[in-house]
């Protein structure tokens, strides 16, 4: 007997089941494509000049649907080290500087950071060099000098700064201090001048609209002498330039010393207040006590180095679109980040890479 089979009206023919395969694998195509092409679109409308990233580098990121930046781990932020306390100090033209109309007031002719060890009791101000080629931000390179103007444009401030200035270092900037020239002026004159003590006679015939020079020997110099002597470069180089402002800070700071200056951190917060339309700094009352520490250490020259990254250390010389810049040596920043890391524990000078 044949029985009669009900037909499962849930099911479909083969041919249905492969047509609706195709359907399905058409609509995912389209949605990836229209999904790219909006951010290809979207994409290409944020593009900086100076983006190096090429078409197809962008695009293989697109399809890859990771919105997420990569690490880069040559800027990774360091962490706070509770025994160590590092200033960043900036030197800027400012709006009445002499070439501010020209090379930008905010840009920083002087980048240096004081480091302070709170066990081995040392200290150590070190240059870095305003040609320093770094990321600035995501897709924008720049160099170093441009930091400080970058943060004031874009809303970050001294903090933009400090921590790009953290991560290329690998030392966690505490604090920082940027001054414009005018101010670096007022506060020699107010001091009743410094003193420099010259090996050779010194001349920059080609900055400054006249000749300037200083014979060998022991010179007392005004704030607008001491500002011509620190900033001059076109008889020299910016790393000879980096040296003199070393010289020219501690000579400042052996007259604060002559004054009693270092001993009331509280006095030097308040010439700091006094000097405030053109000083910017996070330094507060409450750093007084690291002030001070710092102050009695710096005071001893056996317990303070001076060191200036250069291309004789740490750096080398290249050109980016024509312009002269640094980039650092291996093409990282490790061993500018282990040169700061083991300051002040043996110090010895930054040296370079055979």
């Amino acid at each position: 007997m044949t029985y009669y089979q009900q037909p499962d009206f849930n099911t479909y023919p083969d041919k249905n089941k492969k047509r609706l395969k195709q359907v399905a694998v058409l609509i995912l195509i389209l949605l990836i494509a229209g999904y790219s092409a909006f951010r290809l679109g979207s994409a290409f409308n944020t593009i900086e000049v100076n983006n190096e990233t090429t078409f197809w580098q962008k695009f293989v990121s697109i399809l890859s649907f990771n919105t997420a930046e990569p690490i880069d781990k040559n800027y990774v932020m360091p962490n706070k080290e509770e025994n160590r306390f590092d200033i960043l100090l900036l030197g800027i033209r400012g709006e009445d500087g002499p070439d501010a109309k020209d090379a930008g007031p905010l840009l920083a002719d002087t980048i240096m950071v004081v480091s302070y060890d709170k066990i081995s009791k040392k200290a150590s101000l070190v240059s870095l060099p305003r040609d320093l080629y770094v990321k600035i931000k995501k897709n924008k390179n720049d160099k170093i000098n441009t930091a400080y103007e970058y943060g004031v444009y874009g809303g970050g401030g001294l903090n933009f700064t400090k921590e790009l200035i953290s991560k290329i270092t690998g030392v966690y900037i505490d604090k920082a201090v940027v001054i414009n020239f005018s101010s670096f002026e007022k506060i020699i004159d107010e001091i009743g001048g410094i003193d420099i003590a010259l090996a050779k006679p010194f001349e920059e015939s080609g900055q400054w609209g006249y000749e300037f020079k200083l014979p060998a020997g022991v010179n007392h110099l005004n704030g607008q002498n001491a500002l011509y002597y620190a900033r001059s470069r076109y008889s020299s180089s910016d790393f000879d330039r980096s040296r003199r402002q070393q010289q020219v800070i501690f000579a400042i700071k052996d007259k604060l010393a002559n004054l009693n200056f270092w001993s009331n951190p509280v006095k030097t917060i308040t010439a700091l207040n006094t000097l405030r339309g053109n000083i910017d700094t996070d330094l507060n009352i409450w750093n007084t006590g690291d002030l001070l520490n710092m102050a009695k250490e710096i005071n001893d020259s056996a317990k303070i180095t001076k060191h200036v990254i250069s291309t004789e250390n740490l750096v080398y010389e290249s050109r980016e679109n024509n312009a002269y810049i640094l980039l650092p040596v291996g093409d990282n920043f490790d061993q500018i980040k282990n040169f700061f890391k083991n300051l002040n524990q043996e110090i010895t000078a930054p040296s370079p890479t055979p």
